[in-house]
């Protein structure tokens, strides 16, 4: 293995080097904490959750990102430095959030991160578990981790148990009720292996009795002759439920659908290209037939052409309209966004007010949130070449945003 340590290095050097190094990490990440809590200190926004205040010249939001006790923060003001931090929306919302939990709410912690005696990811863990604890709470719990460079992620869940039954006995049963709300199933968008990842959160009971029937199934089709492991007989029995629901007439459409982007080429044709695509992604040929084994239904659509401009007179966009934008970006064009396009607004970049177009290049996919900040405070983008765009912050950061990522941009 190419190693770029002298020969006759020994591992406990080595080993001194690397922890040198940790200490130089954690030295440059308590400076950034610092500076973090500086900046929420000129960016603070008065008012109750969800009030919107006017900051020079525009109408902004202050956004309670920290727990009961911390200030509000300007949202526009946050999304400049969370870019300048170089970490996505939410992720660096997050961490912010973190950051002011312990300035604000965990004053032991924060002077034990300050003096080097915690490290700062775990007292950012600390403040994600202390999140939702009202401030007399998270201050009990601040007060029992005085020496917080000790503490144990179990004791310190005892300790936030015994915080709630403390300072808000009511809490736990409005927790449990509230955390119904928060059930749901995901499917993730497949690999190029045809595979797609299920997560999920269900009530026990619905739980226990689906992994009942899977278990029941993968069991019948290794009675049937499937000699598959387990684990894909499982994987293979969910789907065999979920045609059998689909078998049912309820709707009056039966059976499995599937809506395909075709693109046809010689080769293709030809029997010698291999490749299809499940929207975005590419898949072999052979999973799409083998998917569409058991289909009832299919809708096939021509390719559409990205470069296309076919503008209409009305704001109202039209669905190939989306469809040519979404097929373009894929994802919210801010920098560092991720969320997919088919969830985001679709924004004039030159407002339609003022004579822009409603035509596929004059629209660009911008989630909710920071489709706001754009037609609400001084963020501002041009479209630079098709799928190409030049942001702006509120103080002048630059970043481009195209395929490739976001991409910063010397100012």
């Amino acid at each position: 293995m190419a190693s770029n340590a002298a020969p006759d290095t020994s591992t406990a050097t080595v080993l001194a080097e690397l922890r040198a190094e940790v200490a130089g990490r954690e030295a440059s990440v308590i400076r950034e904490w610092t500076r973090i809590a500086t900046w929420a200190e000129a960016n603070v926004v008065d008012g109750v959750e969800g009030a919107a205040t006017i900051r020079e010249g525009f109408v902004d939001t202050g956004l309670p990102i920290a727990g009961d006790g911390a200030p509000l923060v300007s949202e526009f003001a946050l999304m400049e430095l969370v870019a300048v931090l170089g970490r996505s929306p939410d992720g660096g919302r997050a961490y912010v959030g973190q950051v002011l939990g312990c300035a604000w709410r965990l004053p032991n912690v924060w002077a034990a991160v300050m003096a080097g005696r915690l490290a700062p990811w775990r007292a950012a863990k600390i403040a994600d578990q202390t999140h939702a604890l009202s401030a007399e709470a998270a201050a009990f719990v601040d007060r029992q981790l005085f020496n917080a460079s000790g503490v144990g992620w179990a004791q310190l869940e005892r300790m936030i148990a015994e915080a709630v039954l403390r300072f808000d006995p009511e809490r736990a049963e409005a927790e449990r009720a509230a955390a119904a709300d928060q059930r749901y199933v995901d499917i993730d968008e497949p690999t190029t292996n045809g595979l797609a990842s299920v997560s999920g959160l269900l009530d026990a009971a619905d739980a226990r009795d689906r992994d009942e029937a899977v278990a029941r199934r993968a069991s019948l089709l290794g009675a049937l002759g499937d000699a598959t492991s387990l684990d894909v007989r499982r994987s293979k029995a969910v789907g065999e439920l979920a045609r059998a629901d689909l078998m049912v007439d309820l709707d009056g459409s039966p059976g499995r659908k599937a809506s395909i982007n075709v693109h046809i080429t010689p080769a293709t044709l030809a029997g010698e290209n291999p490749v299809a695509r499940w929207n975005d992604r590419p898949v072999s040929a052979e999973q799409v037939r083998e998917w569409l084994g058991g289909v009832g239904t299919v809708v096939v659509r021509p390719v559409i052409d990205l470069a296309e401009h076919i503008p209409v007179t009305s704001y109202e966009i039209p669905d190939r309209h989306r469809t040519q934008v979404e097929l373009r970006d894929h994802a919210c064009r801010f920098p560092h966004c991720g969320r997919k396009a088919r969830r985001c607004d679709l924004d004039h970049a030159r407002p339609h007010g003022r004579g822009g177009p409603t035509c596929p290049c004059n629209l660009v996919p911008l989630c909710r949130r920071h489709h706001r900040a754009k037609t609400h405070s001084e963020w501002r983008y041009e479209v630079t070449m098709p799928g190409t765009y030049q942001w702006t912050s509120l103080n002048g950061f630059g970043w481009q945003v195209d395929h490739r990522g976001t991409h910063p941009l010397r100012t």
